[in-house]
């Protein structure tokens, strides 16, 4: 291994996608992977022990989660990027990790090529994004058109998304291929969704968003 090469540390509390991502990286010249971290406090006790230059960070994970354990990293070793490699990609989630700190945001299921231009991007000082998180965030920063006021305003742009196909009768099954994200995904959606709405059930959910035109 070239002794410039990039050290990483993946952070994520499944066992199988650390390894599947540790066996793609291993196999890439100018990357080493130094160790591997199962939750949030790990990742730091690991993080001072390796002096690893980027940490792949996942934002759910026992112990403390993502944004914490970026917080705390950045704060005592900001020399450390870190990249954000997860399934959510609602804006709360993403502007609350670039708030933390972190210098990078991938989805999960990211191509090989894209995930290792971040690793050597941030490593080289510079921030960057997955397409679609990108995209959001011009969206974000562009001048806004005055518009009328949307319905289910506490809602995200994603839960309100969830809701119209709960309106449609479509499954958590069905939602998940229709938004290309995990089951688990569409779950925590789902509980946002009832909880934010204060119904009980999907059935109560969807009244008023078929009455809202959803």
């Amino acid at each position: 291994m070239s002794a410039d090469a990039v050290r990483v540390l993946i952070a994520d509390d499944d066992a199988e996608f650390r390894a599947g991502l540790r066996a793609m990286l291993e196999g890439e010249n100018g990357v080493e992977v130094v160790g591997e971290a199962a939750n949030g406090r790990d990742v730091i006790d690991q993080a001072d022990r390796l002096s690893p230059d980027i940490v792949l960070m996942d934002l759910q994970m026992p112990i403390m989660n993502g944004l914490d354990a970026t917080r705390r990293l950045v704060a005592a070793r900001p020399h450390i990027g870190v990249v954000m490699l997860t399934m959510f990609e609602d804006d709360d989630s993403v502007f609350a990790s670039l708030r933390a700190g972190a210098r990078g945001y991938l989805l999960k299921g990211s191509r090989r090529a894209d995930t290792l231009r971040a690793i050597v991007a941030v490593a080289n000082g510079e921030a960057i994004f997955s397409a679609s998180v990108a995209r959001r965030m011009m969206g974000f920063f562009q001048p806004q058109q005055p518009r009328t006021a949307t319905a289910f305003p506490e809602l995200t742009e994603r839960e309100r998304e969830v809701l119209a196909l709960i309106a449609h009768g479509k499954s958590n099954g069905e939602i998940a291929s229709e938004l290309t994200v995990s089951l688990k995904t569409v779950r925590n959606h789902v509980s946002n969704v009832l909880g934010k709405l204060q119904v009980a059930d999907r059935v109560q959910a969807a009244i008023p968003a078929r009455q809202a035109g959803l």
